[in-house]
């Protein structure tokens, strides 16, 4: 499974995200202790923003343009690579730790704003 690398854009084909797209954060291609199989850490986008026309006001577009996002360990069977790339960087925020009960609300958070941030500041093309 050479295709699903860190920064490699997914789609999730099984599961309470399926449908969804995802960056791989770090990939695991024979597994680990706790999981025998290979799989990948992703972060993605539960809801995505909405459409903005020119014509709304300030406070309208922000709050169009919020994302939800979800932080996962997804089983490789379970989701399917694209031919996209992206180069967020979301290593310093998730990690292994990071998806731990007690810190998964704060990893979320800070993701949120990556991908926003993101989003916002993108060039038209």
């Amino acid at each position: 499974m050479g295709i699903i690398k860190n920064g490699k854009v997914v789609i999730v084909l099984a599961g309470r995200f399926a449908g969804r797209k995802a960056v791989v954060v770090k990939a695991s291609e024979e597994g680990n202790d706790s999981k025998k199989f290979g799989h990948a850490l992703v972060a993605g986008i539960d809801r995505y923003p909405r459409k903005v026309v020119r014509a709304m006001g300030k406070a309208k577009v922000e709050k169009r343009t919020k994302i939800k996002p979800f932080v996962k360990v997804i089983n490789f069977n379970h989701m399917m690579p694209t031919r996209y790339s992206c180069d967020i960087e979301l290593k310093k925020v998730v990690d292994e730790t990071s998806i731990d009960e007690a810190n998964i609300c704060a990893t979320r958070k800070s993701v949120k704003k990556i991908f926003e941030e993101k989003y916002r500041n993108q060039s038209a093309k």
